[in-house]
């Protein structure tokens, strides 16, 4: 099977590569020098749209066949319907002194025969394009605060409505028939917001809802179904947090399922909600979370924890299409790392480092991903970078001085053209090498820098990866037990540095109560009495192991390691 294209847009035009991860110029595309101003797949790639300020054109992928060449300058925003028998263009709405109701926006063409199909008014970008069920069998699209339902692509003709005061966001399920929508009402002079999910075409009233949701603080909401169309998770924010904890406001995650189970999804880490994605699976999703450095944990069905990534410097979440991969990366304001995730076995594959990057794309294959540094977000060191998932470095190519890089965009693919492939850990061959990241020591403060490193000395409290799943043997670890193993760890670096690297001369002074090496006492009786203490030492000290490392201890254990003071006491009188 070929290998997915990539399609490059910027200030110097609109080009189609091939050959990854070489990415070669395809010679049955010509280049477009003129600004590429918008750029579209189809949803199964097999047909490929942009616009140049100019005009807009439509060819074939696999031939580079221009089908149809639309008069349409000012078109910023392409799409087409999800089985290519549509191509939507919407371009900014505008008014004159001549004209002050202004000339509909947003065109339906059809992709064949390039004929206009309709022509609508849309003011806003948001929601600027109809939403269609997979098999086109329905269309909708929000007007005056009612859902227009259009069937078998018949746009004359509004086969159903849904009226709700102020609808802000709907989302049309994917998958089989029967088409379900999801809609939002915000909450207004006291009443709470809510989402309802409907079934087309059963629109009576609230009793007629699958699912229904309302909640007091939403100022805003987003929403995002599963690829199985069966569950919808709910992202509700409050622009300003009345509590005052929060510069982010406060946000809420709910999960609403189509057969009216709800159920708030709890988070540990108090701080904004960053990402929030669905595994292509449909029985699980992913939450970065938290106050820096966030939290990433996997959910199931049931909103329960299955595997928590501890903390990091992330804001974003991305599932490979095949979903046995899950990429967690830190973008925009964050250094631009990249955590990769083996999601059956909960393995790190590997921790590539790509600063200053604003776009994150899979290939269809799941095994290459590309990041780019785009205008406007960032005008300097534009460019993009193609990876092996393993961390290989295997194609870099920056945009000349002078020039801006606007997007970049794989080529998508149908269903089933990539299976699913073991994944793999060995770095994959490549003269551009791997950017894993170098350990390097933490910055500290001149007056510390003689004392031994202790937790207390970090800004944040680093929490490791926990397997949350049912009959783990990797047992989740406690905030407690963590510390306390790091106070270990650091009491042991700071006992090896002084240690001095010549016998010392010999010291009058008695021997640590806890030392293997003390010298006997002389009285047998005494001498039976420190090999005694020293075996309670012994037991405490393995006690306070299992404690660190997660184990329940016993009521009687628990009372072993209070006599620790008491033991060590003891010792300390019978040495002297």
């Amino acid at each position: 099977m070929a290998a997915p294209m990539l399609a490059v847009r910027g200030s110097d035009g609109t080009s189609m590569l091939q050959g990854v991860p070489v990415c070669k110029d395809d010679p049955a595309f010509p280049r477009d020098p003129r600004q590429g101003r918008v750029m579209s797949f189809s949803k199964d790639g097999s047909l490929f749209g942009w616009g140049n300020g100019q005009k807009v054109s439509v060819l074939r992928s696999k031939d580079s066949e221009v089908l149809q060449t639309l008069d349409l300058p000012k078109t910023t925003m392409l799409q087409f319907s999800p089985l290519n028998t549509i191509l939507v263009t919407w371009q900014p709405y505008s008014t004159t002194a001549d004209n002050p109701q202004g000339d509909s926006n947003l065109q339906l063409w059809d992709v064949q025969t390039g004929a206009l199909l309709k022509s609508l008014y849309q003011k806003k970008l948001e929601g600027w394009s109809p939403c269609w069920s997979e098999d086109e069998k329905l269309a909708v699209r929000s007007v005056n605060n009612e859902l227009h339902f259009f069937e078998n692509n018949d746009f004359n003709t509004i086969a159903n409505k849904l009226h709700m005061q102020k609808v802000s966001d709907y989302i049309l399920s994917p998958g089989a028939q029967p088409s379900k929508v999801a809609v939002c009402v915000p909450g207004s002079k006291g009443a709470p917001s809510f989402v309802r999910i409907y079934q087309y075409p059963n629109f009576g009233g609230p009793s007629a809802a699958l699912a229904n949701k309302s909640f007091f603080k939403a100022d805003r909401v987003s929403m995002e179904w599963n690829k199985k169309g069966t569950a919808v998770l709910v992202t509700a924010s409050m622009d300003v947090d009345k509590s005052g904890a929060s510069y982010y406001g406060e946000q809420n995650l709910h999960y609403l399922d189509v057969k009216g189970e709800g159920a708030v999804v709890q988070l540990p880490k108090n701080g904004p909600i960053y990402d929030v994605v669905w595994s292509p699976t449909s029985t699980e999703f992913c939450v970065v979370y938290g106050f820096m450095p966030a939290k990433a944990t996997v959910y199931n069905l049931k909103c329960d924890p299955v595997f928590d990534f501890g903390t990091g410097p992330r804001n974003a979440a991305y599932y490979s299409p095949q979903g046995n991969i899950l990429v967690l990366a830190g973008f925009g304001n964050l250094r631009g790392q990249m955590e990769v995730w083996d999601v059956k076995k909960y393995k790190q594959v590997s921790k590539p480092q790509v600063p200053d990057s604003t776009h994150f794309f899979w290939c269809p294959d799941g095994e290459h991903i590309v990041t780019a540094t785009c205008s406007p977000r960032l005008r300097v060191s534009n460019g993009y970078k193609i990876w092996h998932y393993t961390g290989t470095l295997l194609h870099k190519e920056e945009t000349p001085a002078g020039k801006e890089l606007w997007e970049v965009r794989w080529q998508p693919s149908a269903a089933g053209t990539f299976p699913e492939r073991p994944v793999k850990y060995q770095a994959a061959p490549s003269p551009l090498g791997s950017t894993q990241p170098t350990t390097t020591q933490a910055y500290r403060p001149p007056a510390m820098r003689n004392q031994p490193a202790t937790a207390s000395t970090k800004l944040h409290e680093e929490e490791a990866p926990q397997d949350m799943r049912p009959g783990s043997d990797r047992q989740p670890v406690s905030k407690a037990a963590l510390k306390n193993q790091k106070k270990r760890e650091a009491k042991k670096a700071s006992k090896q540095e002084a240690k001095p690297d010549a016998p010392e001369p010999h010291s009058n002074s008695a021997p640590h109560p806890n030392s293997q090496s003390a010298e006997s006492c002389g009285d047998p009786e005494t001498d039976k009495k420190i090999k005694n203490l020293k075996k309670k030492l012994k037991a405490i000290e393995e006690l306070k192991e299992q404690q660190a490392s997660g184990k329940t201890l016993q009521k009687n254990q628990l009372d072993k390691l209070e006599t620790e003071e008491e033991v060590l006491q003891a010792l300390e009188v019978l040495c002297v």
